[in-house]
């Protein structure tokens, strides 16, 4: 795993460029501290950086990677499996290798493929390839958005590089600040491939940039190459239950086996849930050797799983190291580390426990782990998919499970669960519902409109974020699906994204260079998932049941039998010693001088908010405030730590 940058610019270029271009690297350093390369090319005004996670090819996987016959340039961020295999075919094709990196595969796959390459490409990744010959660059993001990449196409050049902060290192990339991004990021959702800066975008998951000079400027084209197709409703695989369950065994030990396979030891990430439960017991069959899992304990019983997570390694022999995360780890210089990496707000400190636990990771000698997410997204495991199914799939309808789940699940009420009701017409237009995944965001955006200043009212005009996330929806991959798989896509092309796999993934992991390998993610589990009927990856209300009975004699009999339990850090109100910590937060950044200078807030009405929430012992009214001023406190840190 990598971190890549560049720049082109024709008209821009100069003698001071390769000094910025160190800078650019020196922003990427912890994505790629075992080394660092560049390519400049004065004559086309290019300068491409890579810096090094050595993985695969530990001697031999330098980047720039050169096709100087083709006059192609590569720099990637990620890894591509099945690369022997692939290696192999292109070799009998006559295609010479100058290097053992996985990575070649993909210049030479797009020399014989032309943009087609990228249905030969599995994995998870963010790459550059400059064609000389075409003056065009193109800019490539995996299927799921696994590995980030962001670009800016201004009057100085283009600029892309893997974190913003590398882009921002150089003084020809703006920073103006978006209102509509900062609002977005206090109720948590965001609209695909908005930023917080106005003139920086993400490259969208599942697509690639073809950018083409034309005279001093560029054209850029957007080309989607995947999506998360679910079928019409009606059109699914027809199959029983045993081939189904022994599809999804096949799929997940294959990609599994392929994620195991690196230069240097890996590890899993193991919590109590039966997703990162099924990959460490399939790990530890492949392996020889015993799997290393890692766990995070929290110091709240209601919160903390890993009396189970204990329950697991034992059963399959693995070496468990847990690590046991304190109140007071969570705030701090910690939260600020979290905020800068993830270059983005979160609601919870579940992505500051991930940044220590990927700290601790690399301090006892590894790089990698396999982790669990892209399972609760594919096969229907979270409980707002659920509760949507309870709605409104007739099956479902007049059962009285919806509310029996939402009296287990009363603990997330005000975070992942809405505390009541609420739609949005555009939602409605779009996906004939609003699903319950995005209430409790709705709600937070009801608290958070009353905080707000009037200038920065005025700035946002009428704008509405509600209705800006639905329109971004492709409502062609909605008409005529299931509600299952409606939701699934819905929480696939904005929440998976913009936070499992940003402050919850690979930003805080790469913090600490650390490789974080998403098995369920693979692009061919994912395809069989979505093809696996709504009933059957829900069954009589148990979410995951294909999953659990494929993982059945890998899993507890306590896990197999479980309901899907949130994994998320015990929020501040729920403990003395983290309200104390928030406390400190507060105090350092939404002061009265920050409020002032960043302009978001009304100082009057967020002082009484956060009185109001000292004082109330109303759970899920005290839990929607955590999420504010965790979202409020990082927003003002934001711009200046980056």
């Amino acid at each position: 795993m990598c971190g890549i940058a560049g720049l082109w610019s024709p008209g821009g270029y100069s003698d001071n460029t390769p000094k910025l271009a160190e800078k650019m690297a020196d922003r990427l350093y912890h994505r790629g501290p075992d080394g660092r390369g560049f390519h400049f090319d004065p004559d086309h005004g290019l300068a491409m950086i890579h810096t090094r996670l050595s993985i695969i090819g530990l001697n031999a996987g330098d980047q720039p990677i050169f096709d100087k016959d083709a006059g192609l340039v590569l720099t990637a961020n990620g890894e591509f499996y099945d690369y022997k295999r692939l290696r192999g075919l292109l070799r009998t094709d006559g295609f010479e290798f100058t290097t053992k990196s996985d990575s070649e595969i993909a210049l030479k796959l797009y020399r014989k493929h032309g943009f087609d390459f990228l249905e030969q490409l599995r994995g998870e990744f963010a790459f550059a390839i400059f064609d000389e010959k075409k003056e065009q660059l193109i800019l490539v993001r995996d299927r799921f958005g696994i590995r980030p990449l962001f670009w800016h196409n201004g009057p100085n050049g283009f600029f892309w590089g893997s974190e913003m902060k590398a882009m921002l290192a150089h003084p020809d990339v703006p920073r103006e600040v978006c209102p509509k991004a900062q609002l977005h990021q206090m109720m948590q959702v965001m609209v695909p491939g908005m930023t917080l800066y106005k003139d920086i975008q993400a490259v969208l998951p599942g697509h690639m940039l073809i950018v083409t000079r034309k005279g001093d400027g560029f054209e850029v084209e957007q080309k989607r190459y995947w999506d998360a197709e679910f079928p019409l409703d009606g059109h699914h695989d027809i199959r029983s239950d045993d081939e189904h369950i022994e599809a999804v065994r096949e799929k997940l030990v294959e990609s599994i086996t392929f994620r195991l396979e690196a230069d240097v030891p890996v590890a899993c990430y193991l919590s109590g849930g039966i997703d990162s439960c099924s990959i460490l017991g399939m790990a530890a069959a492949i392996q020889q050797s015993p799997v290393k899992a890692f766990t995070i304990s929290f110091d709240d019983d209601r919160y903390d799983e890993a009396h189970i997570a204990t329950e697991m390694a034992e059963k399959v022999g693995a070496d468990q190291d847990i690590l046991r995360v304190k109140a007071e780890d969570l705030y701090g210089k910690n939260f600020e580390d979290a905020v800068m990496f993830s270059e983005r707000t979160f609601y919870n400190t579940l992505g500051v426990a991930k940044m220590l636990m990927s700290k601790h990771v690399r301090d006892v000698g590894y790089k990698v782990v396999i982790t669990g997410e892209g399972s609760d997204e594919l096969f229907g495991g979270y409980a707002q998919f659920k509760a949507d199914l309870f709605l409104h799939d007739p099956d479902y309808a007049a059962t009285p499970a919806a509310e029996e789940m939402r009296k287990r699940n009363a603990i997330f009420s005000g975070s992942v669960l809405a505390e009541e009701t609420i739609s949005h017409p555009a939602f409605e237009e779009v996906m004939g519902f609003t699903p319950s995944w995005i209430q409790p965001w709705m709600l937070t955006l009801e608290r958070v409109k009353p905080l707000l200043s009037d200038e920065f009212k005025a700035r946002l005009g009428d704008y509405d974020p509600i209705a800006a996330i639905a329109y971004s929806l492709d409502k062609s991959m909605l008409d005529g699906r299931h509600v299952l798989d409606k939701v699934q896509y819905s929480w696939i092309k904005t929440m998976l994204e913009g936070q499992i796999l940003n402050w919850g993934g690979d930003r805080v992991d790469m913090a600490n260079s650390l490789e974080s390998r998403p098995a369920f993610l693979d692009h061919h589990v994912a395809e069989l998932a979505m093809r696996i009927p709504p009933h059957v990856r829900v069954r009589d209300g148990v979410e995951k049941w294909v999953v659990r009975e494929a993982m059945k004699h890998v899993l507890p009999e306590v896990l197999y039998k479980r309901e899907k339990f949130a994994f998320m850090a015990p929020p501040a109100h729920t403990d003395v010693k983290k309200a104390a910590e928030i406390d400190k937060l507060i105090e350092k950044w939404l002061s009265s001088e920050k409020i002032a200078s960043h302009g978001i807030f009304d100082e009057a009405k967020m002082r009484a908010s956060i009185e109001e929430y000292r004082k109330s012992d109303d759970h899920a009214q005290n839990t929607r405030k955590d999420i504010i001023l965790n979202h409020a406190i990082a927003l003002h840190a934001m711009e200046e730590l980056i």
